[in-house]
C-alpha cells in the first residue's frame, strides 16, 4: 500500500561516491534534498580498491574540491598513505594518489551527510520513478513510500540487476553481497531507456599476519605533506606502507590450466569489462609474452588485517584463487579472507543524456556515476557533483552549469560520455584530454573556484583566500619579468654547475626560469622576493612561466574551439531534411542531438564533410524545423 512520505526539491537515489557528491551539492545550494540508499551502512563504501586518485583521476578529485565538493576533504582526513605520481614528468601528468582507510572514509562521509543542513538521509529501496507527461516528479520505494520532488538524480552504481559471478557460481547481488536493485532497472526499460550490460571485478583480500613481507618491496608514502583539498591544513604523518611483489611462470601456468573454469572464458559472463583494469586471467592470456605482472599489497585500513591484492582481479573459482595466491613471493602461506569476484550490472547508454546529465528521455531526471557506464570512484564523484549541482539549480529555477573540455577533466569525462558513448566501462585518462597542459593537478583552483563561488558552493572566506593567492601569483610573475640578471660570476658558476650554457648578456629573470635546468628555488637565491610566499604559489609561478609558450598555444586552440561551441544547433533541427549528409552522420546526429557544431564534430561517424554541410545549412539560415514541411 502506497502512502505520501514527503516533498523535496531534489531526491538522490543511491549513496555511493556519485550520490554523496550529488546530495551534498544540491543541499549546499539551498535545495531541500532527500538521499535514499539501500543500506545506510554502505554509504561511500569502497567495494573495490580502497584508494582515491591516480593519473587523471587525482585531478578530478582536485576539481571536485575546487567546485566545493567533498571527496578531497574526506580522503585528506582518512588516508593511510599519500603519494604524488609521475614527479619525474611534466606537470600535465602529475597526479596525487591516496591509499584510504576504507572504513574511516565511509564513516566520515556518512557523518558529513548526516550533519548537512537541508539534507535528509534515508534507508530504502527505490523501485519506481513517478513520471507525469514525460517529467520525473518523484520516486516510490519498495515499502510503498511516495516521495515527491522537482528533480531526481539516480546514482545506483553497480546495483542495477547486479549479479555476482565466482567460478561456476552466479547469483543475484549488489557489490559485497548487498541487495541488488531489480525493480528500478525494469522501470527504466519501461520508460524507454536503452540499457547495456557491463562487468567489473575485484581481487581477493588476504590476512596481513600471513604475509612474508621480507620477500616483497616496500612502497612508502611521500614524506612531503600533500593534500587533495585546497582547504586542508592538517596532515596525517603516521602513514602505512604498501608492498610490491610479482606473479611468475608458475602463477601463469596455473591460470592457463584453469581457464576452462573461468567465467570470462566459459561464456558465463556476458557483460563487457573495463579495458584498463583487466582481470589476471585476461592479462595472462593477452600478454602471454610477459614473464610477470606487478602485484601491490595494500592495507584496507588501520584497524583491520585485510590486505587488498591489487593486480589480481579475478572471477576464477575460490579454490583456484587460493592456489594462485600461494605461487606469489611473500604469499606462500597466506590466508585468503575474501575471494575475488566479478559483478555484472545494467548501465544507461550515456548518449541519452544532455551535457547537464539530465536525461533526454525523461525531463528533470539526472543520472551520475557507474550507471552512466564509467568505472572508478573519482569518475563517479565528478559526475555526481555536476548532476547534484544541475538538479539543485533546476529545482531552484536557476540556469544549469556546463563545464567544457577546456575547463576541467570533468568536462572531458561528461562530453566523452554524452557525445561518443562507451562500449565498455569508461576510464578517464590524461590522453583523452586535448588540453591536458591546461588541466593540471596544480591549477584546479585557478580554473574552477570562481565557478564554484558564483553558483554558491565556495563560501566567501575561502574565495577571499583564493583571490589573494591568484593576485600573489600575478605579482610575482610581474616582478620576475621586470628584473634583469647580469652575467656575474655567481650566476655563471650556478648555470655551469647545472649543465647550462653561460649567459652572453643580461636576461630577464623570467626568461632565465624558462631554461630547462633552472628552477624557481634556484632563481630565488639570485633574486629573493621581499614577500614570503607559500609553496603552491612558487610552484604555480614556475609552471606558468616555464611552460608559457605551450600554454599560450593551448589557449589559442581553446579560443578556436569556443567559436565552434558558439555555433549553436537548434534542438528541433530535422537532419533528414539536410541533403548531402552521410546516412551514418544523419542517424548519429538525430540520436545524440548535439547542441553545437563543436559537439557534433566529436561524434563518431560524423566526418568533416558532414560538418561543412551542416555549417553551410546553419549559416544560410535554411534550418529544417519539425513541422515546417
Amino acid at each position: 500500500m502506497q502512502y505520501e512520505a514527503g516533498n523535496y526539491d531534489v531526491i538522490v537515489v543511491g549513496a555511493g561516491h556519485a550520490g554523496c557528491e550529488a546530495g551534498l551539492a544540491a543541499a549546499r545550494l539551498g535545495a531541500k534534498t532527500l538521499m535514499i540508499t539501500i543500506n545506510l551502512d554502505m554509504v561511500a563504501f569502497m567495494p573495490c580498491n580502497p584508494s582515491v586518485g591516480g593519473p587523471a583521476k587525482g585531478i578530478v578529485v582536485r576539481e571536485i574540491d575546487a567546485l566545493g565538493g567533498e571527496m578531497g576533504r574526506n580522503i585528506d582526513k582518512t588516508y593511510i598513505q599519500m603519494r604524488m605520481l609521475n614527479t619525474g614528468k611534466g606537470p600535465a601528468v602529475r597526479a596525487l594518489r591516496a591509499q584510504a582507510d576504507k572504513f574511516a572514509y565511509q564513516h566520515e562521509m556518512k557523518k558529513t551527510l548526516e550533519d548537512e543542513e537541508n539534507l535528509v538521509l534515508m534507508q530504502g529501496m527505490v523501485e519506481n520513478l513517478i513520471v507525469e507527461d514525460g517529467v520525473c516528479t518523484g520516486v516510490i520505494t519498495k515499502t510503498g513510500a511516495v516521495y515527491r520532488s522537482k528533480t531526481v538524480v539516480i546514482t545506483t552504481g553497480t546495483y542495477l540487476r547486479g549479479e555476482i559471478i565466482l567460478g561456476e557460481l552466479k547469483y543475484s547481488s549488489g557489490p559485497n553481497n548487498q541487495q541488488p536493485s531489480i525493480g528500478l532497472s525494469e522501470n527504466l526499460e519501461e520508460l524507454g531507456f536503452d540499457l547495456v550490460r557491463f562487468k567489473t571485478g575485484t581481487p581477493p583480500r588476504v590476512n596481513s599476519h600471513t604475509i612474508d613481507y621480507s620477500k616483497t618491496e616496500i612502497q612508502p608514502g611521500d614524506e612531503v605533506p600533500r593534500s587533495f583539498s585546497y582547504e586542508t591544513t592538517r596532515y596525517i604523518t603516521d602513514q602505512l606502507p604498501c608492498w610490491l611483489t610479482y606473479t611468475n611462470e608458475q602463477t601463469h601456468q596455473l591460470i592457463d590450466n584453469n581457464l576452462h573454469r573461468s567465467p570470462m572464458y566459459s561464456g558465463m559472463i556476458k557483460g563487457t569489462g573495463p579495458r584498463y583494469c583487466p582481470s589476471i586471467e585476461d592479462k595472462v592470456v593477452r600478454f602471454n609474452d610477459k614473464p610477470r605482472h606487478q602485484i601491490f599489497l595494500e592495507p584496507e585500513g588501520r584497524n583491520t588485517k585485510e590486505v587488498y591484492v591489487q593486480g589480481l582481479s579475478t572471477s576464477l573459482p575460490e579454490d583456484v584463487q587460493q592456489q594462485i595466491l600461494k605461487t606469489i613471493p611473500g604469499l606462500e602461506k597466506v590466508q585468503m579472507m575474501r575471494a575475488g569476484y566479478a559483478i555484472e550490472y545494467d548501465a544507461v547508454v550515456p548518449t541519452q543524456l544532455w551535457p547537464s546529465l539530465e536525461t533526454k528521455v525523461v525531463k528533470n531526471l539526472y543520472t551520475a556515476g557507474q550507471i552512466n557506464g564509467t568505472s572508478g570512484y573519482e569518475e563517479a564523484a565528478g559526475q555526481g557533483i555536476m548532476a547534484g549541482i544541475n538538479a539543485g539549480l533546476n529545482a531552484l529555477g536557476r540556469d544549469q552549469l556546463i563545464l567544457s573540455r577546456s575547463d576541467a577533466y570533468i568536462g572531458v569525462l561528461i562530453d566523452d560520455l554524452i557525445t561518443k558513448g562507451t562500449n565498455e566501462p569508461y576510464r578517464l585518462l590524461t590522453s583523452r584530454a586535448e588540453y591536458r597542459l591546461l588541466l593540471r593537478h596544480d591549477n584546479a583552483d585557478l580554473r574552477l573556484t570562481e565557478i564554484g563561488h558564483n553558483i554558491g558552493l565556495i563560501p566567501g572566506e575561502r574565495y577571499e583566500r583564493f583571490l589573494a593567492k591568484r593576485e600573489a601569483i600575478e605579482l610575482e610573475k610581474k616582478r620576475l619579468n621586470s628584473i634583469f640578471i647580469r652575467p656575474s660570476k655567481e650566476v655563471q658558476d650556478l648555470i655551469k654547475s647545472l649543465g647550462g650554457s653561460e649567459l652572453k648578456d643580461g636576461v630577464r629573470a623570467s626568461d632565465l626560469l624558462k631554461r630547462p635546468e633552472m628552477t624557481y628555488e634556484l632563481l630565488e637565491k639570485l633574486t629573493p622576493s621581499e614577500l614570503e610566499m607559500a609553496t603552491d604559489i612558487k610552484e604555480q609561478v614556475e609552471i606558468q612561466i616555464k611552460y608559457e609558450g605551450y600554454i599560450e598555444k593551448s589557449l589559442q586552440q581553446v579560443e578556436r574551439l569556443k567559436k565552434m561551441e558558439n555555433k549553436k544547433i537548434p534542438e528541433n533541427i530535422d537532419y533528414e531534411a539536410i541533403t548531402g549528409l552521410a546516412t551514418e552522420a544523419r542517424q548519429k546526429l538525430t540520436k545524440i542531438k548535439p547542441l553545437s557544431i563543436a559537439q557534433a564534430s566529436r561524434i563518431s561517424g560524423v566526418n568533416p564533410a558532414d560538418i561543412s554541410i551542416l555549417l553551410i545549412y546553419l549559416e544560410q539560415g535554411r534550418i529544417a524545423r519539425i513541422g515546417n514541411n
